[in-house]
């Protein structure tokens, strides 16, 4: 056949040289090749279909989450085929596959470092491993919740919402308390996983019910067990294994329980045990902070308002000893603690914005801290190993302000978001507070 093409629908001219690709029309071309033609693509390496597997990607960052990494890269050369996959493989073992960048792994170890290589995938073969990335750790967030309340007027709510403390926000809705309750144990009883919320008045009457949630769910809490005589308002503080529970309601019907101490075991699930004494009756309004090894009640009424701190070893049973006290008399104050220092801020009801601050292994009197950006109390207060945040409140009616200050430091606080609804008198929750930390 001569160089000279026939036109018409048998013999086409500029004939399409085969397409690379890995769909059902791998290789097809249109047009008539004459066999000089053929040779000539041979010989320029365009047909046979050239093909082989890709070239390595290279990647371009690695980003942490819970328990996973995210991997970023970008492809190589395709090998002249499409790439079916490319997959992440972690250094401890883990891998997952995407069409393209990025590869989420999962299942990964909070707080051990790995590393990552990316592979890409034809239906030739498999390309050589990307260079390593550099070492990333997945990290646990720190979630702070807070546990029903009250939204004036008598209006009690059982909405529990919830921060991740190390970020700046509004508040989400994680679920439901199991009643509409206000004024429950003020402080944080929590592990690495589970929050418990102890207490409060609900439906017109003192509730011992404690409940609990997981912390990375959202859901409605469940039912842990019974404080026994224990009613509606002590506090409560916690390291990763036991929680525990101060004082409580002045309720002359329960005589001395005022200066009961009560505890559970997160991990598990049941009525409390008696722990001790406090060394006199926190009727309530007490605040707890708390580092891995000693728990410390602060203020709350004992016939009046108090500035007195007592501090129990929480890994034992027996009565508290004084710890020292507050640069002033504080009722159902905020607060919180990383496993250092404890803080405590606001007063009831008040205009007050002080926050103080104690070092949890020592004992003496608190020392200033700063202020808070409104003052307030009867808020609540959640940490990390960073931070602490004082989220809602009382003053002249009920607050939705959350502010947070950086523990190690002093300094007023910062603005950090807004709670779903204006509350206070409510029990909050976290997973990175000192007790853990």
């Amino acid at each position: 056949m001569s160089k000279t093409r026939f036109f018409g629908n048998l013999i086409k001219t500029n004939p399409t040289l085969p397409t690379a690709n890995s769909g059902a029309n791998y290789g097809t071309a249109t047009g008539v090749w004459n066999l000089e033609e053929v040779a000539s693509f041979k010989a320029a390496g365009d047909w046979p279909v050239p093909a082989s597997a890709p070239s390595a990607p290279s990647i371009t960052g690695v980003t942490a989450g819970n328990a996973q990494v995210t991997v970023a890269f970008n492809a190589g050369d395709d090998g002249g085929l499409d790439v079916t996959s490319f997959t992440a493989l972690a250094s401890s073992g883990e891998s997952a596959s995407a069409s393209s960048s990025p590869v989420t792994v999962t299942g990964l170890t909070n707080g051990t470092a790995i590393t990552f290589t990316v592979t890409a995938t034809n239906v030739v073969g498999t390309s050589s491993a990307s260079s390593a990335s550099s070492s990333t750790t997945p990290v646990q967030p720190q979630r702070g919740i807070f546990h029903a309340g009250d939204t004036g007027g008598g209006v009690t709510s059982n909405v529990i919402q919830y921060i991740d403390i190390t970020s700046t926000g509004n508040a989400s809705d994680f679920g439901d308390a199991h009643i509409s309750l206000s004024n429950g144990f003020n402080g944080v009883a929590s592990s690495s996983t589970r929050a418990l919320f102890a207490g409060g008045r609900g439906n017109d009457q003192y509730q011992s019910r404690i409940d609990y949630v997981t912390i990375f769910s959202t859901g409605n809490a469940s039912d842990f067990g019974d404080l026994g005589k224990s009613g509606r308002q002590g506090a409560q503080a916690s390291n990763g294994t036991r929680a525990l529970f101060m004082g409580s309601e002045n309720i002359p019907s329960y005589g001395d329980y005022t200066r009961n101490i009560y505890y559970v075991t997160i991990a598990s699930t049941g009525n409390t045990s008696s722990f001790g004494n406090l060394t006199s009756g926190r009727y309530s309004g007490s605040l707890g902070v708390a580092n891995a090894t000693r728990a410390v009640n602060c203020g709350g009424p004992s016939g009046a308002a108090s500035n007195q701190m007592e501090y129990v070893t929480i890994a034992s049973t027996g009565n508290s000893q004084d710890f020292g006290d507050m640069s002033k008399q504080r009722y159902i104050a905020m607060g919180g603690a990383n496993g250092t220092r404890g803080l405590m801020a606001g007063d009831h009801d008040s205009s007050d914005a002080t926050i103080d601050y104690i070092t949890i292994a020592s004992t003496g009197n608190s020392s200033d801290f700063g202020d808070l950006t409104v003052g307030r109390g009867s808020g609540g207060g959640v940490a990390s190993d960073v931070r602490v945040c004082f989220a809602g409140g009382a003053r002249s009616g009920r607050k939705n302000e959350i502010d947070y200050v950086t523990i190690a430091s002093t300094g007023n606080a910062t603005d950090f978001g807004d709670l779903t609804v204006a509350i206070a008198y409510m029990s909050s929750g976290c997973n990175g507070h000192g007790g853990i930390t």
